[in-house]
């Protein structure tokens, strides 16, 4: 049994999906881990939030997060696609993630009250069979253990919505569907 929020209702919320080649050519993934806190805390995420007011659009709502946690302002950025929203299980929300070719800083400023730290990642190692993993956990919100799969990421597991956000797109970064 899956606990979900009560209701259909699902709070809006967008995170960009930012892609880069290094200066060696790897295509790379950035991800952020969220500050211990919170209902995301220590998790593997990509930037971004729910909408403020001024937010003409979730796309708008994505630069705007992106910019106050990671510090990658718009003229950085080149959105390419919107990816297939992703629902929450848990938290009550409905993500809508954009994938976007970024220009990696030469030093990344974030927000430290949000981001513990900034990752850039192989596409190619997540890409790996043994980069994939499955385990039984057991979070105190949950109802009883389950399941669940996860990208290993250095010391850290990506697993969730960032996981399924990730899943489906590697395949379609490794075939090279976008210019990157």
């Amino acid at each position: 049994m899956i606990m979900r929020v009560s209701g259909n209702t699902k709070q809006e919320a967008a995170v960009l999906v930012p892609v880069h080649r290094s200066a060696q050519g790897d295509l790379r993934l950035i991800l952020v881990r969220r500050s211990e806190g919170g209902i995301h805390g220590g998790q593997l995420a990509f930037p971004g939030g729910k909408p403020e007011p001024a937010d003409r659009s979730l796309l708008d709502t994505a630069l705007r997060e992106t910019q106050e946690e990671i510090g990658l302002g718009p003229e950085s950025i080149e959105v390419l696609t919107e990816l297939p929203v992703a629902e929450t299980m848990m938290s009550g929300f409905r993500v809508s993630p954009f994938l976007a070719r970024v220009a990696v800083p030469p030093r990344w400023s974030f927000a430290a009250h949000e981001i513990a730290e900034i990752m850039d990642v192989s596409v190619a190692k997540l890409a790996r069979p043994e980069a994939r993993g499955r385990m039984i956990e057991h979070l105190p919100q949950w109802p009883a253990p389950r399941e669940i799969e996860f990208y290993r990421v250095g010391p850290y597991r990506m697993w969730g919505l960032t996981f399924r956000i990730v899943d489906p797109l590697i395949p379609r970064l490794v075939r090279g569907e976008w210019v990157l």
